[in-house]
């Protein structure tokens, strides 16, 4: 294969990005803002636009360098209801409508437990579960509409080939509906009555199909392309080291969520108030994980700050004690229902962002502990080029932190589902020159202030 162009639908854009299978670069990148539309019937996602986006993108990357296959990842809590003549049923929901937490009681009353899904409980629709109780309730003319059911990398898999799948990863994404140690549907699936409805689970790497001619003539891209099952985005990001390393380690998938996930974990009884569940990875194995809406908060706190770090500025903060406390977003994460707080207003927007930085290390830190992870510690994404973040989180993690040589992880990994036998990227060990028993104390000081 000379190029896989690889669908990656993440929280708040759409992309489509054209991988070389040679050197796993991306030769090429396109966007679109992935907004919400406000309904009838519920907050929903466009997904005739992206539809349409995705056609002009594959057409033009096949014009200027060829597409020998296709792969899919996307965000995850989402699924598609489809009519019998393969069209949507019902919009798809957005999962940060709060709608689910109207029957909350009675979604509670049906749910399997932690010790059989891996899901804790969340808010508004980040429970894909919690989702289709709702929506099913609140258009009562849903069920008879839909045939299938699919989660959302298949949705696009589905419009590409015309086959209907579901995928273990997605729904081992917290959404109360797959069973991880068994590796099938949970008791869930029966009681929302939706048995052979939902598309049937295959792993990500499987080849779900070949392009339909309708969407060849659309693209000029051959007829029977093969296109992958396709996966949930985190896991993408973590396959690239499952395929090159044996030893135990965790990798901190970073973007609108900031996702850890253990291999190789120490045994540790996983605290499902605390924003921890078990990921399903691309080999269907069970993945302790927790996460919080990192970039979300990242997003919120720096907005209208400039980049510009003075050295003093760190100095200050580390003599100040100055400190974010969680939650900045306080839906979700590991402090979830805390309201965020300054130990001390900032006195420039170069303090704030330090500050900022070592509250987010802090925050991975956290969810790190909490799953046991041992081993180096790998980021992906923005926050792999964020030197306060990693210096923070090195002084914190004796046995390493690492960075993704290529900033892209979650496509890469996509791209690699298509191919069998090429070498990931080595990762780059990060060296920071840093005080570390003063950032130490820092950290400390941190948690004795969440104690109080």
């Amino acid at each position: 294969m000379t190029h896989i162009a690889v669908i990656d639908i993440g929280k708040t854009n759409a992309k489509l990005a054209l991988v070389d299978a040679e050197t796993l670069a991306e030769r090429a990148v396109i966007t679109r803002p992935n907004s919400v539309l406000p309904g009838p019937p519920w907050p929903h996602f466009d997904l005739d636009g992206h539809w349409q986006f995705l056609l002009s993108g594959l057409a033009q990357f096949h014009r200027d360098y060829g597409i020998a296959a296709i792969s899919v990842t996307t965000h995850g809590a989402a699924a598609v209801f489809l009519d019998a003549a393969g069209g949507l049923a019902a919009p798809m929901l957005d999962y940060e409508h709060p709608g689910p937490d109207a029957m909350a009681a009675a979604y509670d009353a049906l749910r399997p437990d932690f010790a059989e899904t891996g899901s804790p409980r969340l808010a508004m629709g980040l429970n894909l579960g919690a989702q289709l109780y709702w929506q099913l309730a609140t258009d009562p003319g849903l069920r008879a509409r839909t045939h299938a059911i699919v989660t959302y990398p298949q949705y696009w898999g589905f419009l590409l080939t015309g086959e209907l799948a579901s995928d273990v990863s997605s729904l081992g994404c917290h959404s109360d509906l797959w069973n991880p140690w068994q590796g099938q549907f949970s008791t869930l699936v029966e009681k929302l009555g939706l048995a052979g409805v939902l598309a049937p689970a295959r792993l990500p790497g499987a080849r779900l199909g070949g392009l339909l001619h309708k969407v060849a003539a659309q693209t000029g891209i051959p007829a029977g392309t093969p296109v992958s099952v396709g996966i949930h985005d985190s896991n993408a990001s973590i396959y690239p080291y499952l395929r090159a390393r044996t030893g135990p380690f965790a990798v901190v998938s970073t973007g609108t969520w900031v996702v850890s996930m253990a291999v190789g974990a120490e045994t540790t009884l996983l605290d499902a108030t605390r924003d921890v569940l078990v990921n399903v990875s691309a080999l269907g194995q069970p993945v302790p994980s927790a996460r919080f809406m990192g970039g979300r908060e990242f997003e919120i706190i720096a907005a209208g700050l400039g980049n510009s770090i003075l050295p003093e500025d760190r100095a200050q903060v580390l003599a100040a004690g100055l400190a974010l406390l969680p939650a900045v977003e306080p839906a979700s994460g590991p402090f979830a229902g805390r309201q965020m707080a300054w130990t001390a207003q900032p006195r420039t927007s170069g303090q704030k962002r330090v500050a900022l930085s070592w509250y987010l290390a802090l925050m991975t830190d956290t969810c790190l502990s909490l799953i046991g992870a041992r081993g180096p510690v790998i980021v992906e994404g923005p926050f792999a080029r964020n030197s306060d973040y990693l210096d923070m989180l090195a002084s914190l993690r004796p046995e390493g932190v690492e960075t993704a040589a290529s900033t892209t992880g979650t496509a890469i990994g996509a791209a690699l589902l298509m191919l069998r036998t090429a070498a990931p990227h080595a990762t780059l060990r990060y060296g920071p020159e840093i005080d570390g028993p003063r950032y130490l104390q820092y950290a400390r000081r941190w948690h004795s202030l969440l104690a109080r």
